[in-house]
């Protein structure tokens, strides 16, 4: 046995063998419980950082357990491979985007095997090949015969930097989740995926998912979907119907304004009534450069100018003021809103802005509410007033009964309604799966026969001239019509948003090699679902909701018998560092800080725990970890520094405390080596042991039930390494008195080699190979299991206390009669009662004996 713990040869020797043995190869057997865990795959951004390592070692250890365990195990591995990084290095550095991909591929696949990630490579895939992307095509061409897919016109998010439109999901503050450049409203025809037909379907599922997915992953998404139930009520504008949706139908007659989104329909007529209106001309186009989040964030002020016109209240019959605002928004509801300011607080403070009247309609039991005393809207419940017929109901009895009351007289219906829009999908540039559609100057927009997937990108298109390079190409451009042979016709430019791609992989997994079908149905529905998902909380309203849909629709069209993609989530939490900023030079690496001070001016430097990233440079090179201190310590310390949905924060002393611990079990396996390396623990006979040699077999089977709670159950690996590393020092601390102890050594610390394998792999390998008779791969064991008899307690401890002060404790047998107890107690602490008279004794089975003396 090697005298030094040389994790590089170690490690290298092991992934090596792992590969010859192809141990992660996922195979079809109806006849074992499959478990299939899939870590969200990643971008091939060209190196992996921090929280790759993170998320792709937790399921890794999740996947090794399950196979000890004796199930059929699949853990894929695969790319997202589209996206605009790779369009912009073509623009940047003239290299083509495929030729930027592979590079990156080849890289980070070198560095995912490199820290001992067990995926079943032969089941790789990537999302930019056209083996691939073909299915994309193939489903949404299957979408658009089900109606799931239509083009129409639409005001959408534009950043111009990167020349594309963005989903709402990935604007983050009014900026491109992308770039951080500001993004514009801007009006385009573009293709949609009706996912708003399954609303109500993804609200239902989560009764599935409850318990299997972080609840707070379920309420963002409910509250990404939007579900309200209120009335759609129609009031009029020159005889026009100019409907609203309200929550709130209880205070319909406490309105005194109306407001209506200056894109809204209404607006353009007023302008073409009224063209002298420059001030509302003015507004209109100043908001239209706003973003969605910019007009509806809470704490910012709303503005609005009133058009001159007035609506026509559906139950008064009175005239109300219209007003355009910049808080409406055309994609939620109807466009337009009634506005009741004393209940509701953003209509308070907008009449309050513009001198708007105010009318109380509910109040409060008890109290009269008084509009000249009023500081805030009242939206609590209580009692209808001055509301005609509906006076003296409370509010929600009277919601039902406005709602009766407005069908009745053909006025509005009760509506259910979302704030979830459909999915759009269009993409103005080259990196990213061809929309296969075309343009006939006869037929018009036609699809491409499936026998002609996939539509291949071209490769001779230019990325210099700015907006969409598949334009540039005339190949690609110029086709035959597919229904009337025309050659007038013309190919569609836009490509697929790269959430399509990451929208149904986990299936592609289950068989990446078929040719007739996304999947083979038999495999399909032997894999599916995914039984252990693995990734960030940030994927919650978009790739997590749009799996979910493409599941649904996979369903529907008979290619998965299952509801839902991913049984159980775990969302794991962000690795983070100490950043240092300067206000003069920015953020400073933390090898270069001086004392808290900036290297370059001496300036105090702002210190914050942040998630690592370029940009702040407080980065960890996971290869510099690596080379430092061998990857089952870098696995080690990722997984004991915190628990896995908690942020992680970078520690220099905690993973020398994790390479500290690998050391200390090479080092008990190199002090025993010779002593036991032909000592055969199966020969073991437990009632030979030594008093010492039986509580540290009881400690053993302790072990193994608790890590395996630990690991197996609510995934807390931090405990379960803890209780590992306090079972170390059970075995280090051990002396042998006779060959049986010495047996029950042996065995102790191979179960530790087999219950630390699936966190240290390459260590657990090595030690075991060289202690254990038949040098086997621990691949080819079982997970350990424990005895529950042998963890009864025979001895309980005894506390003996005099006046209620402790003096002594006692091991006595857990069988114990109460007098031999009290007996042995008193002789514990007799020179605590020399001359004392004994007045009480209190005896507390199997805790407690209490002498009081005077």
């Amino acid at each position: 046995m090697e005298k030094e713990y040389q994790f590089w040869e170690i490690e290298k020797k092991w992934q090596k063998l792992w590969e010859e043995k192809n141990y992660s190869k996922a195979v079809l057997d109806q006849e074992k419980e499959k478990f299939y865990v899939l870590m969200m795959f990643a971008y091939p951004s060209g190196k992996l950082h921090m929280g790759h390592v993170r998320v792709y070692t937790i399921g890794d250890v999740i996947s090794r357990i399950k196979r000890l365990q004796g199930f059929n195990v699949m853990n894929p591995g695969g790319w997202d491979a589209f996206g605009l990084p790779a369009e912009n290095a073509a623009i940047d550095n003239g290299i083509h985007p495929a030729k930027w991909t592979f590079q990156n591929i080849e890289n980070m696949k070198s560095q995912i095997q490199k820290i001992g990630i067990s995926y079943d490579w032969e089941r790789e895939i990537a999302t930019c090949k056209p083996d691939y992307y073909k299915w994309n095509q193939w489903l949404f061409l299957k979408m658009l015969k089900k109606g799931l897919v239509e083009k129409k016109e639409g005001t959408v998010n534009w950043c111009e930097k990167c020349q594309t439109v963005l989903a709402n999901e990935q604007v983050e503050d009014g900026q491109c989740w992308r770039c951080g450049s500001e993004v514009e409203p801007k009006e385009l025809s573009q293709w949609y995926f009706k996912i708003t037909q399954y609303a109500e379907e993804l609200l239902e599922g989560h009764k599935e998912l409850e318990g299997g997915w972080p609840e707070r992953v379920l309420s963002m998404q409910k509250n990404w979907i939007g579900k309200s139930i209120g009335l759609q009520a129609d009031f009029k504008w020159n005889n026009e119907d100019l409907p609203i949706f309200t929550t709130r139908p209880d205070t319909i007659f406490g309105v005194t304004y109306m407001a209506v989104a200056p894109e809204h329909p209404v607006i353009k007529k007023i302008l073409e009534k009224k063209p002298e209106n420059i001030e509302l001309k003015n507004f209109v186009e100043k908001v239209k450069k706003e973003s969605k989040i910019e007009r509806t964030a809470e704490g910012v002020d709303k503005n609005g100018v009133f058009t001159g016109e007035y609506v026509t209240h559906p139950f008064t019959g009175e005239k109300t003021p219209l007003y355009a605002a910049d808080f409406v928004l055309m994609e939620y509801g109807t466009g337009a809103v009634m506005c009741v300011p004393a209940h509701d607080q953003r209509d308070f403070l907008f009449a309050k802005k513009y001198n708007l009247p105010i009318k109380v309609v509910i109040q409060p039991k008890g109290t009269e509410l008084s509009v000249s005393e009023m500081k805030e809207a009242y939206t609590g419940e209580g009692i209808l007033t001055d509301s005609s017929d509906f006076s003296g109901l409370d509010n929600k009895t009277a919601i039902e009964k406005i709602i009766e009351k407005a069908e009745e007289i053909g006025i509005g219906t009760k509506t259910v309604n979302y704030r979830l829009k459909d999915w759009l999908l269009s993409r103005q540039r080259y990196w990213g799966t061809p929309i296969p559609m075309i343009y006939c100057d006869k037929c018009g927009i036609v699809p491409e026969k499936l026998e002609n997937l996939p539509v291949i990108l071209p490769e001779d298109v230019d990325f210099s001239k700015g907006g969409n390079p598949l334009a540039t190409s005339k190949a690609f451009m110029n086709v035959t019509c597919p229904v009337c042979g025309s050659s007038h016709a013309r190919r569609e430019t836009d490509t697929m948003d790269t959430f399509v791609d990451s929208s149904w992989y986990y299936a592609r997994f289950a068989s990446p090699k078929c040719e007739s079908a996304p999947f083979e149905k038999t495999e399909g529905n032997y894999w599916m679902s995914v039984d252990q998902y693995v990734g960030g909380i940030e994927h919650a309203v978009m790739h997590l909701l749009y799996s979910r849909f493409f599941h649904k629709v996979m369903r529907d069209l008979g290619l998965v018998d299952s509801d839902e993609p991913f049984k159980r989530l775990l969302t794991q939490g962000m690795v983070v560092a100490h950043s240092f900023h300067c206000k003069t030079h920015g953020y400073i690496p933390p090898s270069e800080t001086d004392n808290g001070k900036c290297p370059h001016c001496q300036a105090e430097l702002t210190v914050k725990v942040d998630k690592m990233s370029k940009s702040k440079k407080n980065g960890i090179d996971p290869d510099e970890m690596v080379k430092k201190y061998g990857a089952d310590t870098v696995r080690v310390f990722m997984l004991f520094a915190a628990p896995p949905e908690k942020d992680l924060e970078w520690s220099d002393t905690g993973i020398e405390g994790a390479a500290r611990f690998l050391r200390r079990i090479f080092q008990l396996a190199l002090k025993n080596f010779e002593e036991l390396k032909n000592i055969d623990p199966k020969t073991l006979k437990l009632e030979n042991l030594s008093k010492s040699g039986a509580e540290i077999n009881k400690i053993i089977h302790k072990t193994i039930k608790k890590v395996t709670e630990d690991f197996t159950v609510e995934y807390r690996f931090n405990t379960g390494i803890a209780f590992l590393m306090e079972y170390l020092n059970h075995l280090t601390s051990f002396q042998p008195e006779n060959n049986e102890d010495k047996k029950i050594l042996k065995e102790g610390t191979l179960i530790l080699l087999r219950l630390l394998f699936p966190i240290a792999p390459h260590i657990s390998e090595e030690l075991y190979s060289v202690l254990s008779e038949k040098s086997q791969s621990i691949h080819e064991l079982s997970w350990p299991s424990h005895n529950e008899s042998f963890l009864i307690d025979n001895e309980v401890k005894i506390v003996v206390q005099v006046n209620g002060k402790l003096r002594a404790n006692l091991d006595m047998p857990v069988d114990a009669p109460k007098e031999a107890i009290i007996a042995k107690a008193k002789e514990a602490v007799s020179k605590h009662m020399e001359g004392k008279t004994i007045v009480k004794e209190i005896f507390v089975p199997n805790k407690l004996v209490n002498f009081v003396v005077k």
